[in-house]
């Protein structure tokens, strides 16, 4: 069940992603990435309305760490898309996505240090392998140079995105752990409402105080950015689920498997032509991604 949520959250995440670079021709990144938050966050507030009040359900005992998981996971994700777009504002948008993909060795290992969840021997060889092809095609054959340049502040703060996603991941599963034995459906959609009103608000005061006209513009485009909330809280229950029944790390590295789909959708409805490289990368991220789900 796991493999196919995870499947279903990447798919939306990619449908999402299209619809905010839609965004970006009127709004600023920071504003376009806080669309995701403005219009998802009301949906997931009608999900537990009617999970928790018209069909009953009874509302987790609420320990005091999910609150503290819940919220670091929250503000992780967005200061861990910040430090991504201040990788990108260096004008090095390679360097700062190919370094954010260290993600997935990343919450491999904060969920052994944080959860004591660690992978088995093969999982991270498995995960070894996904980070290599995600990086070797992220790269766009500029492999050596970009490994090069590790040192580099837009390397560095993609390292530091990474890690930050990485974290909101592992946090997610600390939270829905934290509300015992309820079911997971209830955990998860109360742990994803929580952490999306923290977001809102969070990033909303940010736009408040640094960009209000831009602020004002999410309001604006409503038509538009609801079909990209619904887009949006679907990747998110997606995930969510997936990280409440299975390890985060096995969980976000399938999920690299978004990569795949963005690679066969722009060779096969782009006409996009990749070489030798770019096919030798996929195969090993599509290893790596058996071996985790399968032996780690």
């Amino acid at each position: 069940m796991w493999i196919l949520l995870t499947l279903m959250a990447a798919t939306f995440q990619i449908l999402r992603t299209s619809g905010q670079h839609r965004l970006a021709s009127t709004l600023s990144t920071n504003a376009a990435g806080y669309v995701r938050y403005l219009y998802a966050a009301p949906v997931a507030l009608v999900l537990s309305a009617v999970t928790f009040g018209i069909l009953g359900h009874e509302i987790p005992d609420i320990p005091a760490r999910f609150w503290l998981a819940v919220a670091t996971a929250g503000i992780a994700q967005i200061l861990g898309t910040q430090a991504l777009l201040s990788s990108f504002k260096l004008r090095n948008f390679a360097l700062g996505t190919v370094y954010s993909k260290t993600e997935v060795i990343q919450v491999a290992v904060i969920s052994m240090v944080l959860l004591g969840e660690p992978l088995a021997p093969l999982g991270w060889l498995g995960a070894a392998i996904c980070t290599f092809g995600v990086i070797a095609l992220a790269s766009k054959g500029d492999l050596g140079s970009i490994l090069s340049r590790a040192a580099d502040p837009a390397a560095l703060r993609g390292i530091l995105a990474g890690g930050l996603f990485g974290l909101t991941a592992v946090c997610v599963r600390a939270a829905t752990q934290s509300l015992g034995d309820a079911p997971t459906w209830d955990r998860a959609v109360l742990t994803l409402t929580t952490m999306l009103t923290i977001q809102a608000l969070v990033n909303g005061t940010q736009l408040a105080i640094n960009d209000r006209t831009q602020l004002r513009a999410t309001f604006m485009i409503w038509r538009s950015a609801i079909t990209l909330g619904l887009l949006s809280i679907g990747g998110s229950i997606g995930w969510t689920l997936a990280m409440t029944l299975e390890n985060a790390a096995k969980v976000r590295t399938l999920g690299q498997v978004e990569l795949l789909i963005a690679f066969a959708i722009a060779r096969i409805s782009l006409g996009e032509r990749h070489s030798t490289r770019d096919y030798a990368a996929t195969a090993l991220v599509s290893a790596g991604i058996v071996i985790v789900a399968v032996l780690g």
